[in-house]
């Protein structure tokens, strides 16, 4: 049965013109960091982002965050999947929205904002 609040598109599929009632959800301490930081090997910018990434994580986040290093040396396709465009680069692929910060994370008040660890002030 088709309701006044769906149609149909060209490929048959229903949309409902409704809008979703899923709401962005506010980022709450219990949340799971799932992290990537994207290098290119060994660069003073890298072992820097590496070592300021695991202090931000291991002061705020006690243990809620997995990260995981991709060095694009190694691997340089894995940088088209995420859209790399600069190195480093820190990818919060969880919890959603999915946030990018470009640098070697040395301004860590900015990381912490901008990873949604705290509210900007």
């Amino acid at each position: 049965m088709k309701t006044s609040t769906d149609r149909k598109t060209n490929t048959g599929i229903k949309k409902s013109s409704a809008k979703s009632s899923v709401k962005k959800r506010p980022t709450i301490a219990g949340d799971f960091y799932r992290l990537r930081l994207y290098i290119a090997g060994q660069t003073p910018n890298s072992v820097a982002a590496i070592a300021n990434l695991k202090k931000i994580c291991e002061d705020k986040l006690q243990g809620k965050y997995r990260i995981e290093v991709i060095d694009l040396l190694v691997k340089p396709q894995l940088a088209k999947g995420d859209q790399i465009i600069a190195i480093p680069t820190l990818v919060r692929r969880l919890p959603p929205p999915v946030k990018k910060i470009i640098g070697n994370l040395s301004k860590t008040e900015s990381v912490i904002v901008g990873l949604d660890l705290q509210p900007a002030r």
